[in-house]
């Protein structure tokens, strides 16, 4: 619309140079240059910004956070932003409040977890390309990008480059390069400095870092922000399978217990943000990296019976999640993989999403005046939560 704006003055003006703006539910920019409309390269002239309904958004962190902890979940894993933080804390403390009227007993407050470095989390890394040393190949570009921040280029001829506000640092781009000076990351350490203590203030217990990258030095420059800000209790670094293999994997785990020490908690994901179907293969990978992580520090190796078993005492406990689901607890148990925790995030939303936000909308209050409801989706969390925990007893 910018753009067209643009060509609309293009018509009525003597000016060979300049630029039309668009001021609505976003920003739109329009560039004239010696009277012909530019578009530059990619998003070259592009001001737009993505749009969040951040009063929707805290909303549903709200009513998910109440319905939760009425259903007995120990824990609630949320993004590391002080508003999210509060609303959490205000869907806590009505869980609290309306538990007698729903006759559900409540002794303890669930702990609350903020994370980082989850896909569009702009707190955290970048990737960058070194035009110096790209080799114009093209590996990178999308559909490798899955956010099409890395637009295609001319094979041999164009140098790619990476549209800031569109990476969400999911390492993708430098797992495929064919050489590893071309790509690196940044972070914006002063930004995560300021906002995790924030969110601790506010109520947050424990820090969750998403390390998705292949790079160890990128993941612990930002691991090493995350235990300056929270030294007193548990962390959690996420890690997948994706672009690390076991001896990577390994390796990662024990340079972050070199940090936390026993503060450390690993969180077994499979693939994050794909639990949405109920099925076991759905939640094979979080199981699968949970049984190579016990292998690797929980489990030993009888040399006479040749059999493989369980330590006395773990040396790494395991969260699992991604793709989690109310089947990951009987798969693991059918597979013997032990675990201390299942973080389901995409399937728990869904199942009592009809109750928090289609009946009521979030800009209407009468939802927690209707009990009815409230009760309905307490129950279908709560056989979420007993599925994977056990029968809850406070």
């Amino acid at each position: 619309d910018a753009n067209c704006a643009a060509l609309a003055e293009l018509k009525n003006r003597k000016e060979k140079n300049f630029l039309v703006l668009t001021l609505g539910t976003g920003i739109g920019c329009g560039i004239v240059i010696n009277k012909e409309l530019y578009k530059g390269k990619g998003y070259a002239s592009e001001l737009g910004h993505m749009i969040i309904d951040s009063k929707k958004d805290l909303e549903e962190v709200k009513r998910l956070s109440m319905i939760y902890t009425l259903s007995g979940a120990k824990g609630l894993d949320i993004s590391a932003n002080p508003s999210v933080v509060e609303s959490c804390v205000k869907g806590v403390d009505l869980a609290f409040e309306f538990s007698h009227k729903l006759k559900v007993n409540l002794s303890i407050r669930p702990f609350i977890m903020v994370s980082i470095g989850m896909p569009g989390d702009h707190h955290v890394r970048k990737a960058k390309i070194n035009p110096e040393t790209c080799i114009k190949c093209g590996l990178c570009v999308s559909p490798v990008c899955p956010t099409e921040s890395i637009l295609p280029i001319d094979i041999g001829e164009e140098v790619a480059f990476v549209i800031d506000h569109k990476c969400i640092g999911c390492g993708d781009c430098s797992a495929i390069c064919p050489k590893p000076e071309i790509i690196s990351y940044y972070h914006n350490e002063k930004a995560l400095e300021e906002i995790l203590p924030q969110c601790i203030e506010l109520g947050a217990e424990n820090i969750e870092l998403h390390a998705a990258i292949a790079e160890d030095e990128y993941i612990m420059k930002e691991w090493e922000i995350v235990n300056k800000s929270n030294p007193n209790n548990h962390n959690s670094m996420c890690l997948d399978r994706l672009h690390l293999g076991n001896f990577a994997l390994k390796n990662r785990i024990n340079q972050a217990k070199d940090i936390a020490k026993d503060r450390l908690i690993i969180q077994a994901d499979g693939y994050p943000m794909s639990g949405g179907e109920n099925d076991y293969n759905t939640t094979l990978q979080a199981v699968a990296t949970a049984d190579v992580i016990n292998k690797e520090f929980n489990m030993r190796l009888n040399k006479k019976t040749k059999r493989i078993s369980y330590k006395k005492y773990n040396k790494v406990n395991i969260l699992m999640s991604g793709g989690t689901n109310s089947l990951t607890s009987t798969l693991a148990n059918q597979a013997g993989v032990r675990f201390q925790g299942i973080s389901i995030g995409t399937y728990a939303r869904n199942i009592v999403y009809s109750n928090i936000n289609e009946k009521y909308r979030y800009d209407d209050n009468q939802f927690y005046s209707d009990f009815s409801n409230i009760n309905k989706a307490v129950l279908l969390a709560k056989k979420l939560v007993e599925s994977n925990i056990g029968e809850i007893s406070e």
